[in-house]
Order: C-alpha cells, then structure tokens, then sequence
C-alpha cells in the first residue's frame, strides 16, 4: 500500500501512468475511488496522483481535532509532492479539494503549472446559515456516525440532479460515504470546512495567481455558483465552464464532459496557450 509520511501522519496515494504530474484532491463526502474516470482518462497523458487527505482511510485518522485544520491541509499537500519528488505540478481539486487547491496556489505559486477548480467555494455565500448547518451536519456525524454523513449529503439539492438522472452512479456515490471514517469526517467538517476562509476573503490572493486556471461548476450547484463566478471574475487567466444539468459532483455525474474539459485545458496550457495566458 503506498503511503508518505508528512507531516505526522500516512497519507496514502495512488500514482498512475507517466508524464507531467497531475494531482487529484477529492471533495468532503468522497475520497480518491471517485476519480477514477479522470485517473483512467487522463493518466494516458499524464502521471496521475490521487491522494486521500488525513482523516480518509487509509490515510491515516488521528483521534485528536488539534491534528486538522484549513493551512494543515496545505501543508499536506506540500509534503505530499516533496515526498513525491513532485516540483511543478497540475492541480485539480473538486469542492473541498477546489477549496484546497485554490489555497495552495495562493501559498505555493511556484509549484503550480495550472489549476482545475470544481464545484469550490460552499460556504461562502450566505455564510452565517451555512456555519449553522455545517456545525449541525458534524453533531449529526459525531452521533450517527457514517449515516450522519448520508443524511446531510444525499437530500442536499446540488445532489438531487445527480440521483436523478443517474440512480446507480448516485448508488456507488451514497455506499462510497458509508465508508469513510466518521471520526475523520466530523474533524474535516469542524476543524477545517467551517474554519476556511471563503472564497470572497481570498479575493487579494486569487488577483496574483498568474497561473492558467479552470473553473467548473454546475449549473444545479447553487452554493458553488457565485464563488466560481466571482474566482472566474478576478484571477487574470481564469475561464469559467458551466456544466447543464449537473450538480454538485461534477466528476462523477458528467465524467465525459469533465474529462473532456480538463484534458483541452491541460493540453492547451501544456502547448503554452491558454485563453490570456502565454508559456
């Protein structure tokens, strides 16, 4: 089983094909499995690196709430591409992995060769509400335990299109939270979700990123809408794709559009074009 120690803890990651480093960075409610459409795509071009954050079997789950937090998470992700050998990479992350992305290109510029942001930013927009439902969501887990998870998730209307027009994809999407650790979710939940600055409070950050950017998000995704709009809006080399019909997963419900989306971007900035942005 491949694991890196950093930073205190093993955090397990999968590395696919060769080429250019591509890393992977799963959203809350799921872990690496979900990315196995774009690891099977795109790790033809590129060395793919998926990773499970700490909290994420088979990663490692410290007991102690001390051990999370937004900056520890970015500093993972940093000694995961040290430990790696990895100096310049593509970044691709889908909600809290968008979130994590975003803030490691603000803190880490230089090991950036471009970003891929999906479905990123909850909680930005109508902030106070969405801190209340978040710290009832981690009580829900911290008495429920895995089900807690299911609750909060599954009924949320960014996942309703999703269920929808997919029911055995949402299926393998609700059984894959079943398995995480709740112990590990409801630390992520407390310690880092609801403590992350919003995307509006990145604003100074998001103006310097000289690196070419995608965002992505959903049309159905409503608490994603406005932060991808507004990351579009004030990075200088950011293009926005708007995905219909879809939700909050956008990789797992539209696994053909993402792919092809991220793999023209990828290309274009591996060609040294990209909208605005020139090698």
């Amino acid at each position: 089983m491949p694991l890196e120690r950093v930073n205190g803890a093993d955090l397990y990651y999968e590395s696919t094909g060769e080429g250019v480093p591509l890393v992977l960075c799963h959203e809350f409610a799921g872990d690496l499995r979900a990315f196995e459409p774009q690891v099977r795509h795109l790790a033809r071009r590129y060395r793919v690196v998926a990773w499970n954050y700490r909290g994420y079997p088979p990663s490692d789950v410290p007991e102690d709430p001390g051990a999370y937090s937004p900056d520890g998470l970015v500093a993972d992700l940093l000694g995961l591409l040290d430990g790696l050998g990895l100096d310049r990479v593509h970044l691709a992350g889908l909600a809290t992995g968008g979130n994590l992305v975003l803030n490691f290109a603000i803190a880490h510029p230089s090991r950036v060769r471009s970003l891929i942001v999906a479905g990123a930013g909850a909680g930005s927009v109508d902030r106070a509400a969405w801190l209340e439902a978040a710290e009832r969501f981690a009580d829900d887990i911290a008495r429920d335990g895995a089900e807690g998870i299911v609750a909060n998730v599954a009924d949320a209307p960014q996942r309703a299109i999703f269920r929808t027009k997919d029911p055995r994809g949402f299926k393998e999407f609700v059984d894959g939270m079943r398995r995480l650790s709740p112990v590990g979710a409801e630390h992520v939940m407390r310690e880092v979700l609801i403590r992350r600055a919003s995307v509006f409070e990145l604003a100074e950050g998001i103006r310097r990123l000289s690196m070419p950017i995608l965002v992505m998000c959903g049309d159905q995704d409503a608490p994603a809408f406005d932060s991808s709009r507004f990351i579009r809006d004030t990075a200088p080399h950011a293009g926005l794709a708007v995905v219909p019909m879809c939700g909050h997963t956008l990789n797992s419900e539209e696994p053909e559009l993402f792919n092809r989306l991220a793999g023209s971007f990828l290309a274009a900035v591996d060609a040294g074009r990209w909208g605005t942005w020139r090698a």
